[in-house]
């Protein structure tokens, strides 16, 4: 009899602790395998451009002709965060070059041992390479007529460099995406430096806008500013229709819009009208370029679409011009599909290339950027950094 009355106590006294065991372990799955807290962030990118000296003030910055000052301060910096990018652009002019393939292939050399002897080419942060204008053209006096001048004058102007192509990838195709998606080169252009690659949930397609073009009749030494634009409309466009891309971001050295206003000259693009309508349909997040040494955000509202596409110019990445600062910006995708902007900069040395004063690095501009108007606008600054 005791022992049933004892047997009968044991398989209550399991059946409720079995009951409030069961309940904890529920509690204990569910905060395991709950989706992440909304303001997490799921991936997210660094990007910057324009970080070489100018030709007088190289000084000791040679032979790499990079502002290694602030090269290292970005670099470290970027490699301190406590979470690290998995994605870092470098949005060319790089080096200064824009003369001979042989001071580029110095140039280059010079800039990989740089990055390859610092310790965020170790953190697993993938470097993509992106050429632009100085790592790709040259400079050459031509004779210029100007709108109501009889008589023309000879201007330095930039134009397409053979070879150089070649030169860009024997040093930097390590930082090209290994699964990149590329463009077929034709007997006009070559476009090996344009492509697309995707990363989590995002599709980004990168532009060579410096494509080396054969010179013709018309452009007797070629054309600046080219880019397979049809590729890279269809791109986006396939882009678009993937169901497990939610984001896209194209990228280049030169960008479509500077000072809110369209640039087809040396300043931008030779598009034409087609690529900008055309990643607006496509509700590109924004158009990442660098070429004008500033930090600029807008965001030209499509009134029939109801939004539009970020034109985001990080140029402020250590060449001299008018950025009052010196850093660079990141994209977050955060969990709740919000899609973050900030940039963060320091003050300039003085001069310019001169060792980086101890300025502490700020956040400098912070967004969600929203497909509809967004209401947090930014304006470029051009007071002396303080």
């Amino acid at each position: 009899m005791k022992l049933f009355l004892f047997s009968s106590i044991l398989i209550l006294l399991l059946s409720i602790g079995g009951s409030s065991f069961t309940k904890k372990n529920k509690e204990i799955a569910l905060v395991e395998t709950k989706s992440p807290e909304k303001n997490s962030v799921l991936f997210s990118f660094s990007f910057l451009g324009c970080n070489r000296v100018d030709s007088g003030d190289m000084e000791d910055l040679v032979p790499s002709t990079a502002n290694k000052y602030v090269l290292d301060r970005i670099f470290h910096e970027v490699n301190a965060l406590p979470r690290k990018p998995e994605v870092f652009f470098f949005l060319g002019d790089m080096v200064m070059a824009a003369t001979t393939k042989l001071e580029l292939n110095t140039q280059l050399k010079a800039w990989k041992s740089l990055y390859e002897n610092d310790s965020i080419s170790k953190s697993g942060i993938e470097m993509v390479a992106v050429p632009g204008n100085h790592e790709l053209l040259y400079g050459k006096k031509v004779k210029v007529k100007k709108k109501g001048k009889k008589k023309k004058k000879k201007e330095k102007m930039q134009f397409p460099l053979a070879g150089s192509t070649d030169i860009w990838l024997k040093y930097m195709k390590p930082y090209m995406p290994v699964d990149r998606d590329t463009v077929a080169s034709t007997n006009k252009m070559d476009n090996r430096l344009t492509f697309s690659f995707v990363r989590k949930n995002i599709g980004f397609v990168v532009m060579n806008t410096d494509s080396y073009n054969t010179p013709t009749k018309k452009n007797k030494y070629g054309k600046e500013g080219i880019i397979p634009t049809s590729w890279v409309v269809d791109k986006v466009n396939e882009l678009k229709a993937d169901k497990r891309i939610d984001h896209i971001f194209v990228l280049g050295h030169r960008p479509y819009y500077v000072n809110n206003k369209t640039e087809t000259g040396h300043s931008g693009l030779s598009a034409g009208p087609v690529l900008w309508p055309a990643l607006e349909e496509a509700r590109v997040v924004a158009m990442l370029s660098a070429h004008k040494h500033d930090y600029q955000r807008w965001q030209p509202i499509n009134k029939e679409l109801g939004g539009g596409t970020y034109q985001i110019i990080a140029g402020n990445g250590g060449s001299k011009g008018d950025a009052p600062f010196f850093g660079y910006s990141t994209i977050s995708i955060m969990a709740n599909g919000d899609v973050k902007l900030s940039s963060r900069g320091f003050c300039k040395g003085d001069p310019y290339h001169a060792p980086v004063p101890a300025n502490p690095t700020t956040l400098r501009d912070e967004v969600l950027l929203t497909w509809a108007k967004n209401a947090n606008t930014y304006t470029p600054s051009y007071k002396k950094c303080k």
